[in-house]
């Protein structure tokens, strides 16, 4: 496997460097596809990756792989335990898989390549302490390819299995967009029993979910909590992407400095799953829309160990996290851009330029 942590993204540092100096909201204002990656290393990197996977494959494999652009197959996302379109890792050799590491090492940071390994960890844990192995198989992961990664127009693919789905679009010349992202847990913690006892692979999230609902008194709490019982799943699930249009719970207007900052760091947990061209882009693009515009909704029990939910929402970002089945140690987790969802705005940049 390959360590894909260090950058070799070219312009980034310098991008980082404005971001943090404020200036990405007028930078992003000024230059088309910068509220997502538009680092043309990285276009070309992904392409690259893509193509050095498809020619390891044999030539049943390819036709498996590669997948129409046209049609629904592509927002066809889920993230139960199910057949899916593409190769899965069970299927490939040991060269082919290390490609295909490759790619997902062209999109994730160091922490989001630990997250995938450590969430297919966690499907074959879950095989041995429900004693369905083959149910839960840590190889049903699927690599697919939408288009074509070669050629000059939009290409997207999809790495996706239980508790795991990572829709990327790439339009050259316009950026690289990513969600939805989904990330789920079962166990959430893994019991004491077990070998990997303790180990809790959105445990961040959580922790920083509860550290700032503990920071909320009196009727700034009142207002964070929209229900008294956790909503039971993430509510913007496959097919319903955009179905949350209200913001719910408290808006961060109401909230002091370092209640803010707790709210912005659930987002950077999320968005730090990605290589910083992408995750720096990102947040930019919360900040350009307003900070103070983002809303934060807690519902279910204030305590831990018991069924509760979460959510950050505003114009260009919504993440849901919801822990409540299976005792409340069963996480799903998804993290949306409302308005770049699938690439949507990519591609109508891509086509208006086209014409």
């Amino acid at each position: 496997m390959h360590d894909h942590s260090h950058d070799h993204s070219g312009g980034a540092p310098d991008r980082r460097a404005l971001l943090r100096s404020g200036l990405a909201a007028g930078m992003a204002a000024s230059l088309p596809g910068l509220s997502w990656a538009a680092a043309p290393q990285l276009s070309r990197g992904m392409a690259r990756a893509a193509s050095a996977w498809l020619a390891q494959l044999d030539e049943g494999q390819r036709r498996e792989a590669r997948l129409e652009w046209s049609g629904r197959q592509r927002e066809n996302w889920h993230y139960v335990p199910r057949g899916r379109p593409g190769v899965a890792l069970r299927a490939m050799s040991e060269r082919q898989t290390a490609t295909a590491w490759d790619l997902l090492g062209s999109l994730l940071s160091a922490r989001g390549l630990d997250q995938v390994r450590g969430l297919i960890k966690i499907e074959r844990i879950l095989g041995e302490l429900t004693g369905s192995p083959g149910f839960r198989d840590p190889g049903n992961y699927a690599l697919a390819i939408f288009g074509d990664p070669a050629g000059n127009g939009p290409w997207a693919w999809r790495f996706e299995g239980h508790h795991l789905s990572l829709s990327v679009l790439v339009a050259p010349g316009h950026g690289v967009s990513v969600t939805p992202v989904f990330f789920g847990a079962n166990p959430a913690r893994v019991p004491g029993s077990h070998a990997h006892g303790g180990f809790r692979l959105v445990g961040a999230e959580e922790d920083a979910a509860f550290s700032l609902l503990q920071s909320l008194e009196g009727g700034v709490r009142s207002q964070a909590v929209i229900a008294d019982r956790s909503l039971g799943d993430i509510v913007s699930g496959p097919g319903r992407e955009v179905s949350l249009q209200r913001f719910e719970g408290v808006p961060l207007a109401r909230l002091n400095e370092a209640q803010r900052g707790g709210v912005m760091r659930i987002l950077e947990l999320y968005a730090g799953t990605m290589r910083e061209e992408i995750a720096g882009p990102a947040l930019a693009k919360v900040r350009e829309a307003g900070v103070e515009a983002l809303h934060f909704a807690w519902a279910g029990s204030l305590a831990r160990g018991r069924p509760h939910y979460f959510r950050v929402h505003g114009p260009t970002a919504l993440v849901e996290y919801d822990n409540t089945q299976d005792g409340a140690n069963h996480v799903h987790s998804v993290w949306i851009d409302p308005v770049g969802l699938f690439g949507r705005d990519l591609l109508k940049a891509h086509y208006q330029g086209a014409h």
